[in-house]
């Protein structure tokens, strides 16, 4: 009779837990990237001295706690370096003992000094050649990238008089950062063939100075107004029908601007034309950039942490490392959405999103709890119930107890 006391004691010990659990599941519906705990019941069976084991039971053992790791909804976020993985892996993160920690929630931010951190402070780690690393973002300016292509798309009028001329600028950046402006001039010699020259203003070039043109400086077309020289030549030098443009001995004691002026596209379809219509530039591009500073820090897709200039150039100055624990579930939660390993754990792989088993990282975007509130509130009211009927076994117990007493009277 007395083994029921015990029972019932165990079980509502463990009903106490498991509605815990459920307690802690419905406190953290909203909470970015958790993962939700399931409980597991287990009996406990009896045991004499002599080894052998009873049919009737001692209750129920202690409660064992599985986490969830599904995949949450992923949902779209307002914060510059909101990130969410989509599949498997985590975010590796630094606590303040320099210990790496693993979680799913991406709500990053910047900290005074730079660094790329969660909400609660931990320094997010990003995947080199070398190993984690912390994420910081660089100060003071970026240097001038002088201008190396530059390209038009134009057309040439076809109806225009002989000596015709029509000339266009193009704004280039040397490797000081000074702006210069080359003008490309079309000359028409006869039908179906122009001359061009390039000219810069004698201003920005020092005694001596020149740009420097090769070949004929003859560009023809065909009836149909397609250019067919120069030709789209890939394997030429320099390469896909380009002209090479050097400006030499600049003022601003700058190196000198070594250029390919792109006659065609990546798909090599020329970019000139000739037809009946005024002659005009629709398009021009170059891929040189002033000295600037970092205006913003943003996320992109993959993982890759986008620095942005004021002269509206964006680099990559880092990558998210992304852990992959072949048994997520043997992890152990140490709060603020934090995970670690355990003696239990495999050891975490590192590397970057979509590379071995890694799922996706999604930008602009932060992973939901995977609570199920319908599903909790079940579990609750059958714990409750669960519950209810053990603390009526030791009511019950304790009235056969009242009896047996009540036998001596």
């Amino acid at each position: 009779m007395f083994n029921s006391f015990s029972a019932a004691l165990s079980a509502l010990k463990a009903h106490t837990a498991a509605v815990d659990a459920v307690g802690h599941n419905l406190a953290n519906t909203n909470t970015t990237g958790f993962k939700g705990i399931d409980v597991a019941f287990k009996d406990v069976v009896a045991q004499s001295l002599s080894g052998s084991k009873s049919e009737n039971g001692m209750g129920v053992g202690r409660l064992a706690t599985v986490r969830n790791f599904s995949q949450g909804a992923i949902q779209s976020s307002n914060g510059a370096l909101d990130s969410a993985v989509q599949g498997n892996g985590f975010f590796v993160v630094n606590d303040a003992t320099g210990q790496k920690l693993l979680t799913r929630d991406g709500s990053f931010q910047v900290d005074q000094q730079g660094y790329v951190i969660t909400l609660t402070g931990e320094r997010v780690q990003q995947y080199t050649a070398a190993g984690l690393a912390d994420i910081k973002v660089p100060v003071g300016s970026v240097a001038a990238t002088p201008t190396s292509a530059v390209s038009m798309v134009a057309n040439l009028n076809s109806a225009a008089a002989i000596g015709d001329k029509f000339t266009t600028p193009v704004e280039v950046v040397d490797s000081l950062g000074n702006r210069h402006t080359v003008t490309f001039a079309f000359t028409k010699t006869a039908a179906n063939s122009w001359d061009y020259d390039v000219t810069v203003p004698a201003g920005d070039l020092a005694t001596g100075g020149a740009v420097t043109l090769p070949g004929t400086k003859t560009l023809t077309f065909d009836a149909t107004g397609k250019m067919t020289a120069p030709a789209y030549a890939p394997a030429a030098t320099p390469p896909t029908g380009s002209i090479s443009v050097k400006v030499s001995g600049l003022a601003s004691g700058a190196a000198d601007l070594d250029m390919n002026w792109n006659l065609y596209d990546t798909k090599g379809v020329a970019t000139l034309n000739q037809f009946a219509q005024s002659s005009a530039v629709s398009k021009s591009d170059q891929n040189g950039f002033v000295a600037a500073e970092i205006t913003s820090i943003g996320m992109s897709d993959g993982g890759k942490v986008m620095a942005r200039f004021g002269n509206g150039q964006e680099k990559s100055i880092a990558q998210l490392a992304i852990a992959l624990v072949s048994n997520p579930g043997s992890l152990a939660s140490v709060g603020d959405n934090n995970f670690k390993t355990t003696s239990d754990s495999a050891a975490p792989v590192y590397g970057v999103a979509e590379t071995g088993g890694r799922g996706k990282v999604k930008a602009g975007a932060l992973e939901a709890s995977t609570v199920d509130l319908a599903s909790e509130f079940t579990k609750l009211i059958v714990y409750q119930r669960g519950y209810q009927a053990n603390s009526r076994v030791i009511t019950t117990t304790d009235e056969l107890s009242q009896e047996t007493l009540n036998l001596k009277r």
